[in-house]
Protein backbone atom coordinates (compact mmCIF):
# COMPACT_ATOMS: atom_id res chain seq x y z
CA UNK A 1 0.00 0.00 0.00
CA UNK A 2 1.43 3.28 -0.59
CA UNK A 3 2.34 6.04 1.70
CA UNK A 4 -0.56 7.00 3.91
CA UNK A 5 -1.90 10.88 2.56
CA UNK A 6 -2.58 11.33 6.76
CA UNK A 7 -0.64 9.96 9.47
CA UNK A 8 -0.99 10.39 13.40
CA UNK A 9 1.85 8.39 15.30
CA UNK A 10 1.13 7.84 19.37
CA UNK A 11 -0.65 11.38 19.03
CA UNK A 12 -1.99 13.08 22.34
CA UNK A 13 -3.59 16.04 23.46
CA UNK A 14 -5.73 17.91 26.05
CA UNK A 15 -7.21 21.35 26.88
CA UNK A 16 -6.42 20.18 30.85
CA UNK A 17 -4.83 17.58 32.96
CA UNK A 18 -7.02 15.29 30.97
CA UNK A 19 -6.02 14.58 27.53
CA UNK A 20 -8.77 14.93 24.83
CA UNK A 21 -6.70 11.95 22.86
CA UNK A 22 -4.18 10.14 23.77
CA UNK A 23 -1.62 7.64 21.81
CA UNK A 24 -3.70 7.97 18.27
CA UNK A 25 -1.99 6.49 15.30
CA UNK A 26 -4.12 6.93 12.55
CA UNK A 27 -3.63 6.61 8.55
CA UNK A 28 -5.39 8.12 5.95
CA UNK A 29 -4.31 7.16 2.70
CA UNK A 30 -5.43 9.18 -0.94
CA UNK A 31 -8.22 8.58 -2.43
CA UNK A 32 -10.14 7.72 0.88
CA UNK A 33 -13.69 8.75 2.13
CA UNK A 34 -13.66 8.07 5.69
CA UNK A 35 -15.66 9.24 8.73
CA UNK A 36 -14.26 9.70 12.22
CA UNK A 37 -17.46 8.30 14.81
CA UNK A 38 -17.74 8.70 18.27
CA UNK A 39 -19.95 9.87 20.98
CA UNK A 40 -19.96 13.61 22.11
CA UNK A 41 -16.71 14.62 23.53
CA UNK A 42 -14.82 11.60 22.36
CA UNK A 43 -12.07 13.94 20.48
CA UNK A 44 -13.20 14.06 16.65
CA UNK A 45 -12.98 17.62 16.37
CA UNK A 46 -9.87 17.81 18.06
CA UNK A 47 -8.44 14.97 15.86
CA UNK A 48 -9.44 17.36 12.76
CA UNK A 49 -7.78 20.49 14.41
CA UNK A 50 -4.74 18.64 14.94
CA UNK A 51 -4.66 17.17 10.95
CA UNK A 52 -5.42 20.90 9.65
CA UNK A 53 -2.65 22.23 12.29
CA UNK A 54 -4.08 24.18 14.15
CA UNK A 55 -3.69 22.11 16.88
CA UNK A 56 0.46 21.03 18.35
CA UNK A 57 0.50 17.39 20.03
CA UNK A 58 1.26 17.26 23.26
CA UNK A 59 3.22 14.16 22.37
CA UNK A 60 3.49 12.52 19.11
CA UNK A 61 3.40 13.78 15.00
CA UNK A 62 1.45 14.24 12.72
CA UNK A 63 2.18 13.92 8.99
CA UNK A 64 0.05 14.81 5.95
CA UNK A 65 1.62 14.33 2.31
CA UNK A 66 4.81 13.59 4.28
CA UNK A 67 4.86 17.01 5.63
CA UNK A 68 5.39 16.98 9.57
CA UNK A 69 2.66 19.75 10.75
CA UNK A 70 4.14 20.76 13.85
CA UNK A 71 0.91 23.04 14.62
CA UNK A 72 1.21 24.17 10.91
CA UNK A 73 -1.53 24.40 8.49
CA UNK A 74 -0.92 22.07 5.51
CA UNK A 75 -1.34 23.83 2.02
CA UNK A 76 -2.89 21.17 0.36
CA UNK A 77 -6.45 20.89 3.15
CA UNK A 78 -9.64 22.64 3.24
CA UNK A 79 -11.50 23.12 6.21
CA UNK A 80 -15.84 23.01 5.78
CA UNK A 81 -16.38 23.72 9.89
CA UNK A 82 -19.78 22.84 11.44
CA UNK A 83 -22.23 25.59 10.64
CA UNK A 84 -22.94 26.29 14.14
CA UNK A 85 -19.67 27.58 15.26
CA UNK A 86 -19.97 30.27 12.13
CA UNK A 87 -20.70 34.43 13.00
CA UNK A 88 -23.56 34.58 10.30
CA UNK A 89 -24.25 38.66 11.23
CA UNK A 90 -20.36 38.97 9.20
CA UNK A 91 -21.44 41.48 6.29
CA UNK A 92 -20.81 39.25 3.33
CA UNK A 93 -22.67 37.75 0.45
CA UNK A 94 -21.91 34.09 -0.70
CA UNK A 95 -19.76 34.95 -3.39
CA UNK A 96 -17.54 37.11 -1.49
CA UNK A 97 -17.40 34.03 1.18
CA UNK A 98 -16.55 31.54 -1.70
CA UNK A 99 -13.81 33.50 -2.41
CA UNK A 100 -12.04 33.78 0.18
CA UNK A 101 -11.48 30.05 -0.59
CA UNK A 102 -8.89 31.36 -2.94
CA UNK A 103 -6.59 33.79 -0.67
CA UNK A 104 -3.70 31.30 -0.89
CA UNK A 105 -3.90 31.02 -4.28
CA UNK A 106 -3.81 35.38 -4.33
CA UNK A 107 -0.20 35.98 -3.27
CA UNK A 108 0.09 39.74 -2.97
CA UNK A 109 -3.06 40.75 -4.78
CA UNK A 110 -5.87 42.24 -2.29
CA UNK A 111 -8.95 41.08 -4.52
CA UNK A 112 -10.23 38.81 -6.42
CA UNK A 113 -9.69 39.06 -10.48
CA UNK A 114 -11.73 37.89 -12.78
CA UNK A 115 -10.61 33.99 -13.18
CA UNK A 116 -11.16 33.68 -9.17
CA UNK A 117 -14.93 34.92 -9.79
CA UNK A 118 -15.85 33.12 -12.45
CA UNK A 119 -14.49 30.11 -10.90
CA UNK A 120 -16.00 30.13 -7.50
CA UNK A 121 -19.30 31.29 -9.59
CA UNK A 122 -18.51 27.69 -11.45
CA UNK A 123 -18.15 25.89 -7.93
CA UNK A 124 -21.34 27.35 -7.10
CA UNK A 125 -23.20 26.20 -10.20
CA UNK A 126 -21.79 22.60 -8.84
CA UNK A 127 -23.54 22.95 -6.14
CA UNK A 128 -26.29 24.14 -7.58
CA UNK A 129 -26.59 27.37 -5.63
CA UNK A 130 -25.42 29.47 -8.66
CA UNK A 131 -28.26 31.76 -7.96
CA UNK A 132 -27.44 32.85 -4.29
CA UNK A 133 -24.45 34.44 -5.25
CA UNK A 134 -25.28 37.88 -4.34
CA UNK A 135 -27.22 36.70 -1.24
CA UNK A 136 -25.76 37.83 2.36
CA UNK A 137 -25.12 34.16 4.14
CA UNK A 138 -27.16 35.14 6.80
CA UNK A 139 -30.41 34.97 4.69
CA UNK A 140 -30.04 31.38 3.33
CA UNK A 141 -31.41 27.97 4.88
CA UNK A 142 -29.05 25.41 6.63
CA UNK A 143 -28.32 23.31 3.94
CA UNK A 144 -27.47 26.39 1.55
CA UNK A 145 -25.01 27.81 4.15
CA UNK A 146 -23.29 23.97 4.02
CA UNK A 147 -22.81 24.13 0.40
CA UNK A 148 -21.57 27.55 0.80
CA UNK A 149 -18.68 26.89 2.89
CA UNK A 150 -18.31 23.39 0.50
CA UNK A 151 -17.96 25.72 -2.13
CA UNK A 152 -15.91 28.15 -0.26
CA UNK A 153 -13.34 24.55 0.37
CA UNK A 154 -13.41 23.49 -2.86
CA UNK A 155 -12.14 26.34 -4.92
CA UNK A 156 -9.01 25.81 -2.60
CA UNK A 157 -8.71 23.24 -5.04
CA UNK A 158 -7.38 20.56 -2.28
CA UNK A 159 -5.89 17.44 -2.13
CA UNK A 160 -7.67 16.79 1.16
CA UNK A 161 -10.90 18.11 2.24
CA UNK A 162 -11.51 17.52 6.21
CA UNK A 163 -15.26 18.92 7.31
CA UNK A 164 -16.59 18.88 10.81
CA UNK A 165 -20.14 17.32 10.97
CA UNK A 166 -21.42 18.59 7.88
CA UNK A 167 -24.68 16.77 8.01
CA UNK A 168 -25.67 18.61 11.47
CA UNK A 169 -28.50 20.99 11.65
CA UNK A 170 -29.68 20.27 7.84
CA UNK A 171 -32.92 17.84 7.10
CA UNK A 172 -33.02 14.40 6.10
CA UNK A 173 -32.70 15.81 2.48
CA UNK A 174 -30.09 17.99 2.30
CA UNK A 175 -28.05 15.55 4.31
CA UNK A 176 -28.63 13.61 1.42
CA UNK A 177 -27.53 15.03 -0.92
CA UNK A 178 -24.26 16.30 0.92
CA UNK A 179 -22.98 12.36 1.39
CA UNK A 180 -23.76 12.15 -2.27
CA UNK A 181 -21.60 15.23 -3.36
CA UNK A 182 -18.93 13.93 -1.15
CA UNK A 183 -19.24 10.85 -2.66
CA UNK A 184 -19.09 12.49 -6.22
CA UNK A 185 -15.99 14.16 -5.11
CA UNK A 186 -14.41 11.37 -4.03
CA UNK A 187 -15.23 9.28 -7.07
CA UNK A 188 -12.98 12.53 -8.93
CA UNK A 189 -10.04 11.43 -6.78
CA UNK A 190 -10.15 14.11 -3.67
CA UNK A 191 -9.59 12.26 -0.50
CA UNK A 192 -11.86 12.81 2.20
CA UNK A 193 -12.15 12.86 6.00
CA UNK A 194 -15.50 14.42 7.93
CA UNK A 195 -16.81 13.48 11.61
CA UNK A 196 -20.23 12.68 12.07
CA UNK A 197 -22.77 11.72 15.03
CA UNK A 198 -24.90 9.68 12.74
CA UNK A 199 -23.95 6.12 12.79
CA UNK A 200 -26.85 5.16 10.11
CA UNK A 201 -25.27 7.72 7.63
CA UNK A 202 -21.50 6.53 8.18
CA UNK A 203 -22.85 2.86 7.53
CA UNK A 204 -24.62 3.21 4.56
CA UNK A 205 -21.93 6.03 2.92
CA UNK A 206 -18.82 6.30 4.68
CA UNK A 207 -16.67 3.19 2.82
CA UNK A 208 -14.28 3.55 5.78
CA UNK A 209 -15.03 4.84 9.37
CA UNK A 210 -12.60 5.50 12.45
CA UNK A 211 -14.36 5.18 15.48
CA UNK A 212 -12.89 7.52 18.68
CA UNK A 213 -13.35 7.34 22.00
CA UNK A 214 -10.06 9.70 23.23
CA UNK A 215 -8.29 6.60 21.68
CA UNK A 216 -8.90 5.26 18.61
CA UNK A 217 -10.98 1.79 19.22
CA UNK A 218 -11.59 0.98 15.28
CA UNK A 219 -11.19 1.10 12.36
CA UNK A 220 -12.24 -0.12 9.06
CA UNK A 221 -15.27 -1.24 6.73
CA UNK A 222 -18.45 0.06 8.54
CA UNK A 223 -19.88 -3.15 8.65
CA UNK A 224 -17.19 -5.13 9.94
CA UNK A 225 -16.74 -2.37 12.54
CA UNK A 226 -19.86 -1.36 13.61
CA UNK A 227 -20.69 -4.35 15.75
CA UNK A 228 -21.66 -4.87 19.30
CA UNK A 229 -18.85 -5.55 20.68
CA UNK A 230 -17.12 -2.10 19.72
CA UNK A 231 -20.47 0.04 19.58
CA UNK A 232 -21.69 -0.68 23.11
CA UNK A 233 -18.43 -0.06 25.30
CA UNK A 234 -17.47 2.95 22.99
CA UNK A 235 -20.77 4.79 23.66
CA UNK A 236 -21.62 3.10 26.99
CA UNK A 237 -23.30 6.28 29.13
CA UNK A 238 -24.02 8.62 26.22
Amino acid sequence: MSEPMVELRGVTFGYGATPAVEDINLHLHRGQFAGLVGPSGAGKTTLLRLILGLLTPARGRVFVEGMDLRGKPSPCVAYVPQIETMDWNFPATVLQVVLMGRIRRMGRRPWANRDDARAARAVLERLEIGDLGARHIRDLSGGQQQRVFLARALLAEPDLLVLDEPTAGVDLQTQENILHWLAFLNQGGMTILMTTHDLNAAAAHLPWVFVVNRQLVASGEPDKVFTPEILNPTYKGT
